[in-house]
């Protein structure tokens, strides 16, 4: 089974949804990280949300999800554009212990950031306050504020996955079952662990027998954080030739960390003049 998202809308109950299962990206967005377990956990329950939410982008852009939060856990960062492409990091200490979500974000905030591919469209922000004691919560309560639609996530993390099961109800779920919102989050609520991390039609056939399931095509996701060089050779030859030598007087060498991506880059003498070969030409 492939990384994926799978949509689906139960279209008797105009409630809508969908199943997220992620293994080999989530397994190389945590390689040589070190994480804590809690911290790990909670950062693929964030990945998995990022996928589900990402997955409802209808014009090329990247979803950025940030959880800002005084707590141990200082930082965590998704990035999800329209292909399901992820990455993302978490800042925490390594030794971190199990301890209440409250208690490990502290206060903070959650902020969502839509940057649409269009050159022309400004970066939408939103920013709210953290607010639930799971990763699940928080964004329910998200999703509350800014569109008013009640949605619910159920989701699990661990070394090997990163799972997660979405729904939300659509505007004309209370006029053709009145019992249906409630009825269908509790039966959603049942669902293990283990279930969870089950294929998307196989999970819903074990939820929803009786329900009329429509289940569309699956989206594959996939972790995607390579080197860009020239993109750091660019921002360098921004600072100007002056800057960059006093640096390397200080230190001997220029260190870029690429936090989000895990990468290193260095330049040393020899690299830095590499920047700037019509300045070179000149002074000799």
């Amino acid at each position: 089974m492939s990384d994926s998202v799978c949509r689906f809308l139960l279209e008797e109950l105009d409630i809508r949804g969908a199943v997220v299962n992620l293994a080999a990206s989530w397994r190389a967005m945590q390689a040589q990280r070190g994480y804590a377990p809690v911290v790990r956990d909670l950062l693929g329950e964030m990945t998995a949300v990022a996928a589900l939410i990402g997955s409802t982008l209808k014009t090329p852009g990247r979803l950025s999800f940030q959880v800002q939060g005084h707590g141990a856990v200082r930082l965590l960062v998704v990035d999800c554009d329209e292909q399901l492409r992820l990455r993302g990091m978490a800042k925490a200490p390594a030794d971190l212990s199990p301890a209440p979500v409250p208690e490990l974000l502290g206060d903070g905030r959650l902020v969502l950031t839509l940057h649409a591919k269009a050159a022309s469209d400004r970066p939408y922000q939103s920013i709210v306050p953290l607010d639930g004691d799971s990763v699940a919560r928080i964004f329910e309560n998200y999703l509350e504020l800014s569109e008013q639609t009640p949605s619910r996530f159920w989701l699990v993390a661990d070394e090997v996955r990163a799972c997660g099961l979405f729904l939300q109800k659509l505007p004309e779920a209370d006029r053709k079952d009145p019992d249906g919102w409630n009825r269908v989050q509790t039966v959603a609520g049942t669902a293990t662990a283990e279930e969870l991390a089950l294929p998307a039609a196989t999970l819903l056939h074990r939820l929803f027998p009786e329900d009329d399931v429509r289940l569309f095509a699956a989206q594959p996701a996939r972790h995607h954080c390579p080197r860009d060089e020239r993109k750091v050779e660019e921002m360098l030859r921004s600072l100007g030739r002056a800057e960059l030598q006093a640096i390397l007087n200080e230190h001997g060498e220029i260190v870029i960390r690429d936090d989000i991506c895990n990468h290193e880059y260095r330049f040393d003498a020899a690299r830095v003049d590499g920047l700037f070969p019509t300045e070179k030409r000149i002074l000799h």
